[in-house]
């Protein structure tokens, strides 16, 4: 339904990162999960940015079932909350240094702690938890513009809630291309909770049959109702409708195409990015 996906693993995603970051070539990841998809449907700012982005991942369940009914399925989800931590461990194996913003207050800090005792020669370029709007003050921006110039980080973690994150990831990005042309940027959402343990990630048997949802709607009904349940499912079953519809065109497309007389070169590999 629009937004193009990277078909990639997480440790796919994780390897581009630091490669790139090894050539001296920036980015930014965005972890894409129904409300992502939802708002990128409606927003025409925050669509600009998805399609920008350097790697956009399937974090939430339903685009991954979404890509199998389809036909064209992705290989596996990549969460935030994984990224977090594996892309911390390959940062610190690569000596990559990494910048904590957002979160609740103290979150960035502690987050930074936990990570720093749990792999060796992890290094933190510095944390913060910016004030409330925060974005909107030219004096604030500016300041925090030079605290990361100073800082020089190789990956920085946005913790400020989707769309907020990615909109302020552009907005900084635009004038430090310059300055961080190598940095890595990545929108982790609440993912700065689950490292400190402050808020409890969705069990595994959860996790694997997409319900992680359920969870954080039952550790926050009050919050997250609307997000779930009054937008949530509804566009799922939009969604999966859609990828039905698609994967019937497809077939029918084929069924009309000529064989060709030679294979795929390529060994029939799909394309980089596909649309769940």
């Amino acid at each position: 339904m629009g937004m193009s996906l990277d078909a990639i693993t997480e440790t796919d995603a994780i390897r581009h990162v630091i490669r790139e970051i090894a050539a001296g070539r920036g980015g930014f990841i965005v972890t894409a999960n129904l409300d992502h998809l939802r708002r990128y449907q409606i927003d025409r700012t925050y669509r600009r940015l998805a399609d920008e982005a350097d790697l956009v991942v399937a974090d939430g369940a339903p685009l991954i079932w979404a890509s199998r009914v389809a036909g064209t399925p992705l290989p596996e989800r990549v969460a935030g909350s994984d990224l977090i931590w594996s892309l911390s461990e390959a940062a610190a194996m690569a000596e990559r240094s990494v910048y904590f913003m957002g979160g609740s207050p103290g979150a960035a800090e502690q987050a930074s702690e936990v990570l720093l005792n749990r792999y060796q020669g992890f290094r933190v370029a510095g944390h913060e938890c910016p004030p409330m709007g925060f974005e909107h003050d030219d004096v604030a921006m500016t300041e925090l513009r030079a605290r990361l110039t100073a800082a020089k980080p190789d990956i920085i973690y946005v913790a400020l809630g989707s769309p907020k994150q990615e909109l302020v990831i552009d907005a900084l990005r635009s004038h430090l291309h310059a300055e961080l042309p190598a940095t890595w940027w990545i929108g982790v959402g609440i993912s700065f909770s689950f490292v400190t343990g402050d808020v409890q990630r969705a069990p595994a048997v959860f996790q694997k049959l997409g319900l992680e949802w359920v969870h954080r709607l039952m550790q926050e009904p009050r919050r997250l109702a609307r997000r779930y349940l009054v937008d949530g499912v509804p566009f799922a079953l939009r969604l999966l409708a859609h990828a039905a519809r698609q994967r019937l065109a497809n077939r029918a497309d084929s069924a009309d195409q000529p064989v060709p007389n030679d294979p795929d070169p390529r060994g029939g590999q799909p394309t980089t990015r596909r649309n769940p």
